[in-house]
């Protein structure tokens, strides 16, 4: 079995940033999409990952999801997210609409990137940077206004960022970003801590099957990886099985590490890197 070490993934071209390896262990728990109408099953999720031993979450919160589901005029919502951030969970801006633009022509490999593989949710894979700030300064603030604290951390829809968007995030405050293959600290001194996140796609019975068995391998690798990070979707609690086994990843993980959310483990990376 391939251990974790010197063959990680080689991080997307961002920022003239040093290549870092992490040192605090954690598993990192993201819920993905969370706005008024997956509240129900985010809530579920988060009972069920806290009796699998993770206490904490970051939770990626869609300010107008398909342009259809305003979060942050929710009242109810809001105050739900509230509380759960006063328990220890964390809230990320998750993109704006969560949903690829009209109007973007692609061939080949992006235009299978930007359709097949998000199904058309690659909000931020060709944005212009000016639209991509326009997008970011309004998620900020109205995130800031719902939810009394400025979001630190912005994760794009399908972890997808084209160089407008990244060029993007780097004009506000946020202290990192993700990619499936790592996590970027934005701040100054930071840099690329390489950790593949488990995910599950589940459209299709194919893509169901072949998650179960990529995860389990993708897990088995990262064993002597400090962090591991587990990115769940609403939607996967509809399989009983891919619920069952994301559990039992968390369970695993665990094993020798705590649960942590993205920022808490990128502030106390940063404490050790500077008192090591």
């Amino acid at each position: 079995m391939m251990k974790y070490g010197n063959n990680h993934p080689k991080p997307a071209k961002y920022q003239t940033q040093r290549l870092l390896f992490p040192t605090i262990s954690a598993v990192v728990v993201s819920i993905h999409d969370v706005c008024p109408k997956t509240r129900e099953t985010t809530g579920r999720m988060l009972a069920d990952i806290r009796d699998a031993g993770a206490g904490v979450a970051s939770l990626l919160v869609i300010p107008d999801r398909h342009k259809s589901d305003p979060a942050f005029t929710d009242k109810d919502f809001c105050g739900w997210v509230k509380g759960e951030v006063s328990g220890g969970h964390e809230a990320v801006l998750h993109g704006y609409y969560h949903q690829r633009m009209a109007g973007h022509e692609q061939r080949g490999v992006e235009k299978m990137i930007a359709t097949r593989y998000t199904a058309g949710e690659g909000e931020f894979f060709d944005l212009s940077e000016e639209k991509a700030c326009e997008l970011l300064g309004r998620g900020v603030e109205e995130m800031t206004g719902a939810l009394g604290e400025v979001p630190r951390g912005f994760i794009a829809p399908a972890w997808l960022m084209g160089e407008g968007a990244r060029e993007g995030v780097k004009k506000f405050s946020f202290d990192y970003t993700t990619t499936v293959s790592g996590v970027w600290d934005l701040k100054e001194g930071g840099g690329f801590y390489p950790s593949q996140s488990l995910c599950y796609s589940v459209r299709a019975g194919w893509r169901r099957a072949c998650s179960l068995g990529w995860n389990s391998l993708l897990l088995a690798w990262l064993e002597e990886a400090p962090l591991v990070r587990i990115g769940l979707h609403p939607p996967d609690w509809d399989y009983p099985h891919i619920r069952a086994h994301a559990l039992r990843c968390i369970e695993r993980a665990l094993a020798g590490r705590r649960a942590m959310t993205y920022i808490s483990w990128i502030d106390q990376q940063r404490t050790h890197a500077q008192f090591p």
